[in-house]
């Protein structure tokens, strides 16, 4: 198990922490695996990181096939915890 820190922009990020978003799309340059920690921390392209952030666990990894594009994966993901301002 891995622990990935991640910039996500302020919507995607919102809709994490309120629980209506339980997945990721991310280009899998980083080795992604079931049991990964993903730290992602929020970004506002117009001021940089916002100091707030909620930590994820990857409970399942979709790596190929089903129209994903090549290089990327798609991650069902578990809340294990939420900081910063």
């Amino acid at each position: 198990m891995t622990n990935h820190d991640l910039k996500t922009w302020t919507p995607p990020f919102q809709a994490m922490v309120s629980g209506a978003k339980n997945f990721e799309f991310r280009k899998n340059d980083r080795g992604f695996e079931k049991g990964d920690l993903l730290t992602l921390r929020e970004w506002n392209p117009e001021t940089g990181y916002t100091g707030k952030w909620i930590a994820v666990r990857v409970t399942w990894i979709l790596k190929e096939g089903f129209g994903l594009p090549e290089g990327y994966c798609i991650m069902s993901t578990r809340y294990h915890g939420v900081g910063g301002n």
